[in-house]
């Protein structure tokens, strides 16, 4: 007798990856445009707008990296996941999909360490150099790390947690 079983979940994980993903895409293309404004156009205290600038670039520039190349794999590899589950579940969770799990789980805490120690070092110049003028770009660095490292662990926050859900849905696979 077949038995039917509830693969929903893979397709829940990944299409909440996929819309994450989106998002990040849109706020790496917005913080890039906002990196250009600011060192080019903005005249008022240049010197914070240029100090913004530059973690506003290189985070954002990470963001649209990630985040489209997350976008663009997403349905294919939910639709090889999915057949590979379907075909043989337990050998396929436990020899393919949870070691890669694993480490995209294990990648999530050295995420979470670089973001915490981008928001301290922008918290710390943001404190340093608020009320100094003429290291007014250090606190404009400041601010725009400290906010897109925010950015950027919250993001994470939302798919590790996502992440503990689809790898408890596998564990129980594996056990069956």
């Amino acid at each position: 007798m077949f038995e039917q079983r509830d693969f929903s979940f893979i397709y829940k994980y990944f299409i909440a990856e996929k819309q994450e993903s989106l998002l990040f895409l849109i706020l790496g293309i917005a913080a890039v445009l906002l990196a250009v404004i600011f060192w080019f156009l903005i005249k008022s205290n240049p010197s914070f707008f240029k100090g913004a600038a530059i973690p506003l670039l290189a985070i954002g520039l990470i963001q649209i990296v990630v985040g489209y190349s997350v976008y663009s794999r997403t349905d294919k590899q939910k639709a090889d996941i999915a057949y590979n589950i379907g075909m043989d579940p337990v050998k396929y969770v436990k020899q393919t999909e949870l070691p890669r799990m694993k480490t995209v789980m294990n990648n999530f805490i050295i995420y979470r360490w670089v973001e915490i120690a981008f928001i301290i070092t922008g918290l710390v110049l943001i404190f340093l150099f608020k009320s100094n003028p003429e290291k007014s770009f250090w606190y404009g660095f400041g601010v725009a790390l400290a906010l897109q490292a925010i950015i950027m662990l919250g993001a994470d926050y939302f798919a590790e947690k996502r992440g503990k859900v689809y790898v408890t849905a596998l564990k129980n696979i594996e056990k069956s």
